[in-house]
């Protein structure tokens, strides 16, 4: 048994015998407290890279914030590779580029300026390393085991909002868009590539909705539009305790995918960038969710399949068979 296990253990012993709940400092400076569970469900014993405080924290609440994870060279080689798709310079296959809907029904804005998001960058090279880093995936490993597949990629370029608030991100859980499970063994690195704080939109999570279900998702319906294939969850509780994650170049936050999240409006003048990928165990399987409250985002990911591709009828499991890619261990499922 590993180091991590044994004091795991140690650790339950102490506290089983006492009703005070255990305060767990995050790396993100942020404290949440919270009384501790008997079992440990959403991590593995894989290494001693989690300390038990952070286990338990992921746990409860859903997610962690590593500090200054990513270097500053990479992310700044991912900002050149980006400024290079976005001038044009390079064609990547199976590339989706997103323009905000407010910029889409205005004039042409060229360069950088005018892409909200790329997704699906996993057949280029340079982005695609953010998903093979070490030093992201010795994290990854701590929560899907040691067979891992990126499964999808972005890097969202926020765009200072121009007015009519389609900036914004509706709170959703990115469950929603996977038709695989089990959700446990599926997490998300997101990595901050400038300073992210509330006046360009940071992250904001609802801590402990991921030991919750997958709820019904749609678009809101909002004054001045919302984004394609920003769906949002229907009838969460505004009131539930949220958490708004302030992240320095660099930083990484690791979440589940049942965990409530969205953003904030970009109220500033420049661009809030980062780049995340989607993980899930090799070992996971793909589900019908026919029947669902996931089948209106499987007849959007169809239709836009099939028009990108020009292939007919493809199905949901097909779009993401194709984009996935095995970075560790050995694909045995997915």
């Amino acid at each position: 048994m590993s180091r991590a296990a044994d004091r795991l253990r140690l650790l339950i012993s102490h506290l089983d015998g006492s009703p005070d709940g255990l305060k767990a400092v995050q790396t993100s400076a942020q404290t949440v407290t919270y009384s501790h569970p008997q079992r440990l469900r959403y991590s593995v014993d894989t290494s001693d890279l989690l300390t038990p405080e952070q286990r338990y924290s992921y746990e409860e609440n859903g997610f962690i914030l590593i500090k200054n994870l990513v270097s500053e060279y990479d992310i700044d080689r991912f900002k050149s590779e980006f400024e290079r798709i976005s001038r044009q310079d390079v064609r990547v296959p199976g590339l989706v580029v997103m323009k905000d809907v407010a910029i889409v029904k205005s004039e042409y804005v060229p360069d950088q300026r005018a892409i909200s998001k790329l997704q699906d960058f996993q057949e280029d090279p340079e982005l695609f390393r953010y998903c093979t880093l070490p030093e992201i995936l010795k994290y990854v490993e701590c929560f899907t085991g040691p067979n891992i597949m990126a499964m999808h990629t972005m890097l969202i370029n926020k765009p200072p909002d121009a007015g009519k608030k389609t900036s914004r991100h509706p709170m959703h859980q990115d469950l929603h868009y996977f038709p695989f499970r089990p959700a446990d063994k599926i997490v998300c690195s997101w990595t901050a590539m400038e300073k992210v704080d509330r006046k360009n939109g940071c992250l904001v999570v609802l801590p402990g909705t991921h030991t919750g279900t997958l709820q019904e998702h749609d678009y809101p319906e909002w004054e001045g539009g919302v984004n394609k294939m920003y769906h949002g969850v229907r009838g969460y509780d505004p009131q539930h305790p949220r958490i708004h994650l302030e992240m320095e170049k660099g930083d990484t936050v690791f979440f589940h995918p049942l965990l409530i999240h969205g953003s904030g409006m970009n109220q500033t003048q420049g661009f809030r960038k980062a780049i995340s990928c989607h993980y899930a165990s090799a070992d996971c399987y793909y589900i019908d969710v026919k029947g669902t409250t996931q089948e209106n985002i499987e007849k959007e990911v169809k239709e836009i399949a099939a028009r990108k591709y020009d292939i007919g009828e493809i199905s949901f499991e097909d779009t993401w068979a194709f984009r996935g890619r095995l970075v560790q261990g050995e694909r045995t499922s997915l």
